[in-house]
């Protein structure tokens, strides 16, 4: 049942006056529940109750935590059908979406449980030799962490998304900011939590879910002297306004902020000599994915002027015309959608390429791509943004030299794309795709960045707007970096050292010893 209450830790709480209800956005309707807004009372009690439940929770056991995040998954799928049902209510998304991204969000939940009984995550360092100092490093949790959930991901960016994983398995409270767009699907994913938590013993407070409408909450839960650190999948600025008040706090905290990117997708020669119309159909479906409504959705496609281009741009232009219009989020997605695609069309020297003129519900949204000459892109930042939907540009360059120049105007990006279907060509466009490299987090070759993988190797981050620190992910097992930090031990008694950095290695991880990675005592 939803209650439209905050979750903090295991209680129900309800004391605000501002309320609040999520819509239907295939309906264009309010959705039953009423939603009370978190209070600063009640904000201060979560962070405080996480603070408490730290110091307990950061002494628990790898293999304790492994088996939180196994409970989540399992009380998650416990209620599958419910959590599928207000999903689809709160954001539009159809079932298979809906599978697709519960599947990843336990998958990812299990995939970490796995990593913390593995247990070499913490990354022990052990330096020691006659005459000199014994030093032991490891990392350890940084405290509460506070998570926003995402629009655009209900599940797996969201209350118990990626952020919280990592963070839980950390060993770190999690006090998420729900998102407003979907609070019935946070609701009811937080009480999975709180049951998992309650039957795996851990303490009241490691998880709060606080509920908010406007930007009041989460203000104050990143200036809250409490917390240690913070995540965010959203806006550029959103992003930058919780990294500006982190950084202006008596103690700064670290803001972990996935932001903006239209992911660029460099076409060389080769690809298009046999596969043009292969990959212009390939790109109409990445483009129109979800609405547009992935981080990873292709905004920019570039490639050098030639008949081959031409025949890609119209492929792809009728491809993505004979697609069907769909929903969107939220109504407010769809107004700033309308507004950031008008702002471009309003500025000169493009060509359209498939602007489709169909009767489609309210809250759908019109796909559009236009062209544009290398010179024009290069003059006119308004071609460089990001237009949250299904909206792309392609832009017709003059040469390798021009392709290459446009690469280095381009802001950080999540991802980045090469096609290409011959490898000699790879080492004359070196300079074009080492500036691409210089601008991404990923970097594909022969695929479409939309679909993110979680796994060790994966890196969804990149340089700033794209994220607000290149240097950690959001997704994949590295992600638990964030909510750490290294401490050394200095000739301490062994048996007062954490298991993992005791002579005898009673954890059986990989540590480096003297410079040797092993798995052996000393």
């Amino acid at each position: 049942m939803i209650t439209g209450k905050n979750y903090i830790g295991a209680e129900l709480s309800a004391i605000g006056q501002v309320t609040y209800k999520t819509v239907n956005p295939e309906t264009n309707s309010e959705n039953d529940t009423v939603f009370y807004e978190a209070t600063d009372e009640e904000v201060n009690k979560a962070v405080t109750l996480a603070a408490k439940a730290f110091r307990t929770y950061k002494n628990t056991s790898d293999t304790d935590r492994a088996t939180f995040l196994d409970a989540i998954a399992a009380e998650l799928e416990a209620i599958k059908e419910s959590l599928t049902a207000i999903y689809r209510k709160e954001s539009g998304l159809p079932e298979g979406r809906a599978n697709g991204e519960f599947a990843r969000t336990t998958g990812q939940l299990r995939a970490f449980a796995t990593m913390l009984r593995e247990g070499s995550w913490v990354e022990a360092i052990l330096n020691f030799s006659e005459g000199k100092p014994d030093i032991r490093r490891m990392q350890i949790p940084l405290g509460p962490v506070v998570v926003f959930g995402a629009s655009n991901f209900p599940f797996a960016f969201s209350t118990a998304g990626g952020d919280t994983a990592s963070a839980l398995a950390a060993g770190c409270p999690v006090v998420v900011k729900s998102h407003p767009l979907h609070a019935g699907t946070g609701e009811l994913v937080s009480s999975a939590i709180i049951k998992a938590a309650e039957k795996t013993g851990m303490p009241d407070g490691v998880f709060s879910n606080l509920n908010s409408k406007g930007i009041e909450v989460g203000r104050t839960l990143v200036q809250h002297p409490l917390v240690k650190a913070v995540g965010f999948t959203g806006s550029i600025n959103g992003g930058t306004a919780l990294c500006k008040l982190a950084a202006e706090r008596e103690e700064p905290i670290p803001v972990y902020a996935e932001m903006g990117s239209v992911n660029p997708v460099v076409v060389l020669p080769s690809a298009l000599q046999e596969k043009a119309a292969f990959w212009a159909e390939q790109y109409a479906g990445s483009i129109t994915a979800g609405t547009g409504q992935f981080c990873t959705n292709p905004g920019l496609i570039l490639g050098i002027k030639s008949e081959a281009f031409d025949k890609f741009t119209t492929v792809l232009g009728e491809a993505i015309s004979n697609i069907a219009p769909t929903c969107m989020l939220h109504p407010g997605i769809k107004q700033q959608y309308d507004k950031n695609k008008q702002y471009v069309l309003s500025q000169s020297g493009y060509n359209e390429v498939a602007a489709p003129d169909l009767k489609i519900g309210e809250n759908y949204a019109l796909q559009h791509v236009i062209s544009v000459d290398g010179e024009v892109f290069l003059k006119n930042k308004a071609y460089h943004k990001e237009v949250f939907g299904p909206f792309s540009v392609v832009v017709q360059c003059e040469d390798k030299a021009q392709l290459t120049e446009v690469l280095e105007h381009l802001e950080g990006q999540l991802t980045g794309t090469v096609l290409n279907e011959n490898e000699a060509e790879l080492y004359e466009f070196a300079e074009t795709i080492e500036a691409l490299k210089g601008r991404v987090g990923r970097l594909i070759f022969n695929g479409v960045p939309t679909g993110v993988d979680v796994c060790a190797a994966m890196t969804h981050g990149g340089p700033f707007p794209a994220t607000s620190d290149s240097k950690f992910t959001s997704v994949g097992l590295t992600a638990v970096k964030r909510w750490v930090r290294p401490v050394s031990y200095q000739d301490w008694p062994d048996a007062l050292l954490p298991k993992a950095l005791q002579n005898n290695n009673p954890l059986q991880i990989i540590r480096t010893i003297n410079g040797k990675v092993t798995r052996n005592a000393v």
